[in-house]
């Protein structure tokens, strides 16, 4: 995949300014760097992705990322200054199992989220030999292709606690304003054993429940957030919760603001509904050098 095509760079956010949180579809696997996926059926996926670090409305410092494809039994972050590859995906080309994404790390960043957590009252751990997952790397191959944009990222926590997860959101929420940009990866539908048209009852039905969610005022919006299980189709569209968790961190993080959809299709990979979320406006750009 030429990624360097299809994204701008974006001047930095100006100092002071609250940058917005997101929740994206990450795809399966590592799509980006395989053929006709980009210009294909990841076609819309792509875009919205490419828009992404405009959506934002300025160049972070750094991105915390947390993947729906890592676990930890205390929230967990990545400490290693260049995060070497982690393949987590089967059957793909042999030639994606060579890719890179030699995006840096951020020690301080990595502090910072550390001692956010130990305030909040939250488990957590640190992890110097982690790497960046496909949660991370295939979206970011996208977003940002030069990859010299600092990357952290944080673990989910087993037990897969809604709750938890909206408050791991909240302790995260200062980073906002130092120039953070907090991102949830996952996908808005996640059941591997209905993909394509099998997902369309499924998929469609959750996702309206979602967005509509997402647009509720505070309170309302988290106290759906943590009884997702009743809505509907909800363990047909996420048997197993992980890729919707990282929605539940976003939107934690960011408790005044409405859910808007920045990415969107019904027929995704054949069948599958699924959506991306800024919540909070685009941060403010710094004023160009005169």
């Amino acid at each position: 995949m030429s990624a360097s095509s299809v994204s701008a760079p974006v001047a930095p956010a100006a100092a002071g300014t609250r940058l917005p949180v997101f929740y994206i579809s990450h795809g399966g696997g590592p799509w980006p760097w395989m053929a006709g996926m980009v210009q294909g059926p990841y076609a819309r996926l792509a875009q919205s992705l490419a828009r992404l670090p405009a959506d934002a409305g300025g160049a972070p410092r750094a991105i915390l990322m947390v993947s729906a494809h890592w676990e930890e039994p205390a929230f967990t972050v990545q400490a290693h200054p260049h995060p070497p590859m982690v393949y987590d995906y089967y059957g793909f080309p042999q030639d994606t199992y060579a890719i890179e994404y030699p995006a840096p790390g951020d020690a301080a960043l990595t502090r910072r989220v550390v001692e956010l957590l130990q305030t909040a009252g939250l488990p957590v751990a640190v992890d110097a030999e982690r790497g960046f997952d496909h949660g991370m790397f295939a979206p970011m191959a996208v977003a940002y292709p030069r990859a010299d944009m600092p990357v952290v990222q944080l673990s989910l926590r087993t037990g897969l606690d809604s709750a938890e997860h909206l408050a791991l959101g909240r302790a995260l929420a200062p980073l906002r304003d130092e120039g953070i940009l907090i991102i949830g990866s996952g996908l808005s539908y996640h059941n591997l054993r209905a993909f394509g048209p099998a997902a369309l009852g499924a998929s469609g039905a959750f996702d309206q429940w979602l967005r509509t969610t997402m647009a509720l005022p505070a309170a309302e919006r988290e106290a759906a957030l943590r009884h997702w299980e009743q809505a509907p189709a909800a363990r047909l569209a996420h048997p197993r919760e992980e890729h919707l968790l990282p929605l539940m961190v976003a939107a934690g993080a960011a408790p005044d603001e409405v859910g808007e959809l920045v990415y969107h299709e019904d027929r995704f990979m054949g069948g599958v509904t699924a959506s991306s979320f800024r919540l909070g406006a685009p941060a403010r750009q710094a004023p160009a050098a005169a």
